[in-house]
Protein backbone atom coordinates (compact mmCIF):
# COMPACT_ATOMS: atom_id res chain seq x y z
CA UNK A 1 0.00 0.00 0.00
CA UNK A 2 1.77 2.85 -1.05
CA UNK A 3 1.69 6.36 1.28
CA UNK A 4 -1.64 7.78 -0.09
CA UNK A 5 -3.46 4.72 -0.28
CA UNK A 6 -2.14 4.88 3.80
CA UNK A 7 -3.41 8.71 4.26
CA UNK A 8 -6.90 7.31 2.97
CA UNK A 9 -7.50 4.30 5.02
CA UNK A 10 -6.15 6.21 8.11
CA UNK A 11 -8.36 9.13 7.56
CA UNK A 12 -11.74 6.93 7.74
CA UNK A 13 -10.06 5.36 11.04
CA UNK A 14 -12.29 6.13 14.02
CA UNK A 15 -9.04 6.65 16.53
CA UNK A 16 -7.86 9.64 14.16
CA UNK A 17 -11.34 11.31 14.24
CA UNK A 18 -10.19 15.43 14.94
CA UNK A 19 -6.74 14.75 13.44
CA UNK A 20 -5.72 17.68 10.71
CA UNK A 21 -4.97 16.09 6.98
CA UNK A 22 -1.24 17.09 8.37
CA UNK A 23 -1.02 14.79 10.77
CA UNK A 24 -2.55 12.09 9.21
CA UNK A 25 -0.71 12.64 6.60
CA UNK A 26 2.44 12.05 9.79
CA UNK A 27 0.93 9.20 10.24
CA UNK A 28 0.58 7.62 6.94
CA UNK A 29 4.23 8.03 6.40
CA UNK A 30 4.71 5.85 9.84
CA UNK A 31 2.75 3.08 9.15
CA UNK A 32 2.82 -0.55 7.62
CA UNK A 33 0.41 -2.98 7.16
CA UNK A 34 0.38 -6.33 8.94
CA UNK A 35 -1.08 -9.28 9.31
CA UNK A 36 -1.89 -11.77 12.10
CA UNK A 37 -3.97 -14.91 11.71
CA UNK A 38 -6.73 -16.92 14.12
CA UNK A 39 -5.19 -17.66 17.20
CA UNK A 40 -2.15 -15.29 17.41
CA UNK A 41 -0.38 -13.64 20.32
CA UNK A 42 0.37 -10.34 19.00
CA UNK A 43 1.78 -9.50 22.66
CA UNK A 44 2.05 -11.08 26.03
CA UNK A 45 1.40 -9.45 29.25
CA UNK A 46 4.66 -8.09 30.50
CA UNK A 47 6.70 -7.88 26.62
CA UNK A 48 8.51 -5.21 26.13
CA UNK A 49 6.37 -2.29 24.46
CA UNK A 50 7.30 -1.73 20.85
CA UNK A 51 4.45 -0.88 18.32
CA UNK A 52 1.18 0.62 18.05
CA UNK A 53 -1.71 -0.50 15.80
CA UNK A 54 -4.93 0.39 14.35
CA UNK A 55 -7.33 -2.44 13.50
CA UNK A 56 -8.76 -2.32 10.27
CA UNK A 57 -10.23 -6.03 9.80
CA UNK A 58 -10.68 -8.96 12.43
CA UNK A 59 -11.24 -9.24 16.28
CA UNK A 60 -8.37 -9.12 18.95
CA UNK A 61 -8.89 -10.57 22.69
CA UNK A 62 -7.13 -8.42 25.44
CA UNK A 63 -6.62 -10.71 28.33
CA UNK A 64 -4.60 -10.57 31.61
CA UNK A 65 -3.41 -13.40 33.75
CA UNK A 66 -5.32 -14.43 36.82
CA UNK A 67 -4.59 -17.02 39.06
CA UNK A 68 -4.76 -20.29 37.27
CA UNK A 69 -6.51 -18.77 33.72
CA UNK A 70 -6.32 -15.91 31.53
CA UNK A 71 -9.25 -13.68 31.64
CA UNK A 72 -10.51 -11.69 28.99
CA UNK A 73 -11.30 -8.32 29.24
CA UNK A 74 -12.35 -7.14 26.08
CA UNK A 75 -12.32 -7.89 22.61
CA UNK A 76 -11.24 -4.65 20.15
CA UNK A 77 -12.62 -5.02 16.36
CA UNK A 78 -12.47 -2.87 13.21
CA UNK A 79 -11.98 0.77 14.22
CA UNK A 80 -10.10 0.13 17.63
CA UNK A 81 -6.32 0.32 18.39
CA UNK A 82 -4.34 -1.85 19.89
CA UNK A 83 -1.02 -1.48 22.27
CA UNK A 84 -1.86 1.89 23.78
CA UNK A 85 1.02 1.50 26.31
CA UNK A 86 3.52 1.93 23.70
CA UNK A 87 3.33 5.04 23.32
CA UNK A 88 2.64 6.54 26.57
CA UNK A 89 5.65 5.06 28.23
CA UNK A 90 8.79 2.81 27.60
CA UNK A 91 7.74 0.02 30.06
CA UNK A 92 5.76 -3.23 30.06
CA UNK A 93 2.51 -4.52 28.21
CA UNK A 94 0.07 -4.71 30.48
CA UNK A 95 -2.43 -7.12 28.77
CA UNK A 96 -2.08 -10.51 25.98
CA UNK A 97 -3.36 -9.91 22.62
CA UNK A 98 -5.10 -12.37 21.01
CA UNK A 99 -6.34 -12.57 17.98
CA UNK A 100 -10.40 -14.54 17.42
CA UNK A 101 -9.83 -14.34 13.65
CA UNK A 102 -7.51 -13.05 10.87
CA UNK A 103 -6.62 -9.21 11.57
CA UNK A 104 -5.29 -6.67 9.53
CA UNK A 105 -3.88 -3.96 10.87
CA UNK A 106 -1.47 -0.54 10.65
CA UNK A 107 1.26 -0.99 12.52
CA UNK A 108 3.53 2.14 14.26
CA UNK A 109 6.78 2.31 15.69
CA UNK A 110 6.27 3.68 19.05
CA UNK A 111 9.28 5.36 19.84
CA UNK A 112 8.84 7.27 16.04
CA UNK A 113 5.48 7.82 17.34
CA UNK A 114 6.91 9.65 20.86
CA UNK A 115 9.50 11.47 18.94
CA UNK A 116 7.18 13.23 16.66
CA UNK A 117 4.95 14.36 20.09
CA UNK A 118 8.25 15.83 20.76
CA UNK A 119 8.93 17.78 17.60
CA UNK A 120 4.79 18.45 17.32
CA UNK A 121 3.16 19.10 19.95
CA UNK A 122 -0.37 19.94 18.07
CA UNK A 123 0.07 16.36 16.89
CA UNK A 124 1.68 15.20 20.19
CA UNK A 125 -2.08 16.83 22.22
CA UNK A 126 -4.81 14.92 19.75
CA UNK A 127 -2.88 12.06 20.03
CA UNK A 128 -2.62 11.88 23.54
CA UNK A 129 -6.05 13.09 23.52
CA UNK A 130 -7.00 10.16 21.55
CA UNK A 131 -5.16 7.77 23.61
CA UNK A 132 -6.97 9.32 27.09
CA UNK A 133 -10.13 8.48 25.66
CA UNK A 134 -8.54 4.50 25.12
CA UNK A 135 -7.18 4.02 28.30
CA UNK A 136 -10.70 5.06 29.79
CA UNK A 137 -12.71 2.81 27.82
CA UNK A 138 -9.90 -0.24 28.70
CA UNK A 139 -10.79 0.77 32.74
CA UNK A 140 -14.13 0.87 32.25
CA UNK A 141 -13.76 -2.72 30.70
CA UNK A 142 -11.66 -4.09 33.46
CA UNK A 143 -13.63 -2.80 35.96
CA UNK A 144 -17.35 -4.48 34.72
CA UNK A 145 -15.16 -7.92 34.28
CA UNK A 146 -13.90 -7.39 37.81
CA UNK A 147 -17.76 -6.75 39.35
CA UNK A 148 -18.98 -9.37 37.30
CA UNK A 149 -16.02 -11.73 38.70
CA UNK A 150 -16.56 -10.59 42.20
CA UNK A 151 -20.11 -9.27 42.55
CA UNK A 152 -22.46 -11.50 44.64
CA UNK A 153 -24.51 -13.82 42.85
CA UNK A 154 -27.98 -12.30 42.27
CA UNK A 155 -26.69 -8.91 42.74
CA UNK A 156 -27.70 -6.94 39.46
CA UNK A 157 -24.84 -4.74 37.72
CA UNK A 158 -24.99 -1.35 36.63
Amino acid sequence: MDTKSLYEVLREHPFLEGFKPPHIQKMAELAHEVQFTRDQVVFREGDECGMFYLILEGKVALEVSAPGRIMRITTLAAGDELGWSSLLMEDRKHFQARTLEPVRAMAFDATRLRQICEQDHGFGYLLMRALLRVVSGRLQDTRIQLMDLYAPRGVKLI
